[in-house]
């Protein structure tokens, strides 16, 4: 089994902040695989799917942002699975809007979910899939970096998101089936725009 978890806040009115594209990217999963979310055994949603006969299970935890490696370490116990087997997508204000970058391990980077997934599994040695959200609009003082993750994304901003979402997708079923290294030699390139997507569908 391998689980892609999809970082967040879960209160509606965190829907389509730029913090919350890891829940995005973990919805276009279900939708792609035909599966629903469901309450799990602890402080997270779940959908369990199927791509080229690699069990998956798509999480987004519950328990907001700076407390997400409580739902973590919940998966990886009652689904016994090892931490190089949960790939983390979460979203990153240092990569250009659209901007994918994945990792088989890593510091948080300023992360405070990576940061508590880190703690609470006491080990960096788990994937990660970095959205990047930066653009123009973000404040040159960064003790209001807050608002800007809060805060969702323009009408001008969307369809790149999108792109992005679709080939974030793309870049998780890719590394739970065929590996990390063939996703990131696909995926880790310059910014892809909506004419020039690696993704399909």
């Amino acid at each position: 089994m391998f689980a892609l978890v999809g970082l967040g806040n879960p209160e509606r009115r965190y829907t389509g902040t730029r913090h919350n594209i890891g829940f995005e990217v973990a919805d276009n999963l279900a939708i792609r695989l035909h599966c629903s979310f469901r309450e799990g055994r602890g402080e997270f949603m779940f959908a369990r799917g199927s791509a080229s006969d690699v069990d998956l299970l798509i999480v987004k935890p519950l328990t907001y942002m700076n407390e997400s490696g409580i739902a973590v370490s919940e998966i990886q116990e009652q689904f016994e699975l090892q931490a190089d087997h949960i790939l983390v997508v979460c979203d990153d204000f240092q990569l250009p809007l659209g901007q994918l970058r994945l990792r088989l391990r890593g510091s948080d980077g300023g992360h405070n979910g990576l940061y508590s997934i880190i703690y609470q599994l006491q080990t960096d040695e788990f994937p990660r899939l970095r959205c990047g959200i930066g653009s123009s609009s973000m404040p040159v003082d960064k003790n209001r970096m807050a608002d800007f993750v809060l805060d969702t994304f323009t009408a001008d901003e969307r369809p790149t998101v999108e792109t992005m979402i679709r080939n974030a997708a793309e870049a998780c079923l890719i590394a739970a089936t065929e590996g990390m290294t063939p996703a990131m030699n696909r995926f880790n390139t310059r910014q892809q725009s909506e004419n020039d997507s690696p993704a399909s569908s």
